[in-house]
């Protein structure tokens, strides 16, 4: 399952279907190829987890970087 949000935690999109172990960028693909899919606004971009790449409109966290601390 893919699931996108808004920084407010709102989805704007969620791609169920895929079973078992899949490559997180095949799901990614999968989602922006299909022809009512995942569509980035222009000037905008999503932050992404390590398990993709970095692209146009995709930004990976560093790998190895605690983000969610308790402070």
């Amino acid at each position: 399952m893919l699931g996108v949000c808004t920084p407010d935690m709102h989805f704007v999109y969620v791609l169920p279907g895929w079973k078992g172990f899949v490559a997180d960028g095949w799901i990614l693909r999968d989602a922006i190829s299909r022809r009512h899919g995942l569509k980035v606004p222009h000037g905008c971009y999503y932050l992404i987890d390590a398990g993709y790449t970095n692209c146009e409109v995709f930004l990976v966290s560093f790998k190895g970087q605690i983000y969610h601390l308790n402070e």
